[in-house]
């Protein structure tokens, strides 16, 4: 099939690399290069790099919902298109001149998390399964009709970032069957059920906080949840001289027992913190201008001491 395909976050590279061996991609929409880095270059997204650097046809455009982009897009004559983490909404004259079908590949098990930040929202909701949906698309976020699904079991131990690679992988397939089916004829859609939907609200720095009188198993899902963006940064500070020093912490593990009846917060041995239920033992952490690093590597670096505080 002759193919559009939009989008600009990494979730879709393996879709997109997939589709390249399988189908004629007439042209690559993304987003407008952005400021990155200390230096503030001009960047293109991941998608547009790649797609590039494969020597395919890369369209940018900051409204592609304006009426000489929407001739350009008709103009390329695709027979179907497929959208992944793209970040603008398409208009209905828009999607008219897409082909048919077009697609959306949604990072959850819709009707649950529609919105920005569906794969970390699975962590913080504490699922134990997650998977990705092949949608159609809708005027109402992540509405669409389902036309494919794919799943996985979700390891307690995993970030969000190992979760998205993971969850990006089964992209492939589910959209490939998509395909197949529309091309044979027999593509149909189910119903979301509107009354399991729930909201993966998009994420900032603000949220990178631990209420350390929660659960551990809560503190755990905050971490991992929020990990490598927007990332959870605390403060640790050092009984012996009152010192403070912030520190990011990366990977934990919720652990059943006593917490010595500590308050929450407070360090114990081995890298444990108490919280408001249960311990939570420090895995993986990354002080300032440094690299992530085990939390036994850190406390022979630094004096991290039972009767701290983290808060």
């Amino acid at each position: 099939m002759r193919l559009l395909f939009l989008g600009s976050g990494e979730f879709g590279l393996p879709t997109l690399q997939h589709l390249c061996t399988r189908h004629e991609v007439a042209a690559v929409i993304s987003q407008p290069d952005r400021e990155a880095g200390r230096h503030r270059r001009l960047t293109p997204t991941p998608i547009a790099k790649w797609a590039a650097e494969n020597g395919l046809a890369v369209l940018k455009s900051g409204d592609v919902n304006a009426p000489d982009f929407i001739a350009q897009v008709k103009a390329l004559g695709a027979e179907a298109s497929i959208v992944i983490a793209f970040g603008q909404k398409l208009s209905e004259p828009l999607i008219a001149a897409m082909g048919n079908p077009v697609v959306n590949l949604h990072g959850s098990l819709l009707p649950r998390w529609r919105g920005a930040a569906p794969v970390n929202w699975a962590i913080l909701g504490g699922d134990r399964r997650s998977g990705v949906s092949v949608i159609s698309l809708a005027q109402r976020m992540d509405a669409g009709l389902i036309y494919a699904q794919s799943s996985l079991d979700i390891d307690p131990n995993e970030t969000a970032g190992e979760l998205h690679d993971r969850l990006a992988a089964l992209g492939p397939d589910a959209v490939g069957r998509v395909l197949d089916d529309a091309a044979a004829g027999r593509l149909k859609g189910e119903t979301q059920d509107e009354s399991l939907a729930t909201r993966a609200r998009k994420l900032s720095k603000a949220d990178g906080t631990i209420d350390w009188s929660a659960t551990a198993e809560e503190i755990r899902r905050r971490v991992h949840g929020l990990t490598p963006w927007p990332g959870v940064k605390v403060t640790w500070f050092r009984a012996a001289d009152g010192a403070e020093q912030p520190l990011a912490i990366l990977r934990v593990r919720a652990e059943q027992g006593t917490n010595q009846d500590a308050d929450p917060g407070t360090v114990l041995e081995g890298g444990r913190v108490a919280a408001g239920d249960g311990v939570v033992k420090l895995v993986e952490v990354q002080p300032p201008g440094g690299v992530a690093m085990s939390i036994a590597d850190f406390t022979r670096g630094h004096r991290m001491r039972a009767g701290d505080r983290v808060g």
